[in-house]
């Protein structure tokens, strides 16, 4: 096993829109999967629904979240990104509502070459009354494991 560099782990990130967000509530460790995307520099971009997570996330800011390229047991990458919950709003989460649903939509098309036209193709949490709750996590430590043979 090897340690992966800041640009390998960027990369990474960046290379992908599945993750696992960890957060605590009521002093309990929960981790959830999230459709994200990564600015390449600092920023993760999502959005959420209200309920549990966004409550817990506005009381405890700092959480982590895991990606990982699997191949099989032998051929793997995984990171582990630390950072700052943020809840975006108004004109700015319109703005960045609409980025992450252009470079997700890139993504999905670029990996699975699925043609998506819009964010409710690859999320239910636009199909309801309330509005999303947009957020960045702004990373302060990426880390990273490799394993290749």
């Amino acid at each position: 096993m090897t340690n992966l560099t800041e640009k390998e782990c960027n990369t990474l990130l960046a290379d992908n829109y599945i993750g696992q967000l960890a957060y605590i509530y009521n002093n309990r460790p929960f981790v959830v999967p999230i459709t994200y995307y990564f600015d390449g520099k600092n920023t993760i971009i999502s959005y959420s629904a209200e309920g549990h997570k966004t409550m817990a996330m506005r009381k405890i800011n700092k959480v982590s979240m895991q990606v990982s390229d699997i191949k099989n047991i032998n051929n793997w990458n995984s990171i582990l990104a630390h950072g700052f919950f943020k809840e975006i709003t108004g004109s700015d989460a319109k703005k960045y509502l609409h980025e992450f649903a252009t470079r997700v939509k890139d993504l999905i098309l670029r990996k699975e070459e699925k043609n998506l036209h819009t964010i409710g193709d690859f999320s239910s949490k636009t199909n309801t009354d309330a509005l999303p709750i947009v957020f960045k996590i702004t990373t302060y430590e990426l880390t990273g494991k490799s394993r290749a043979k």
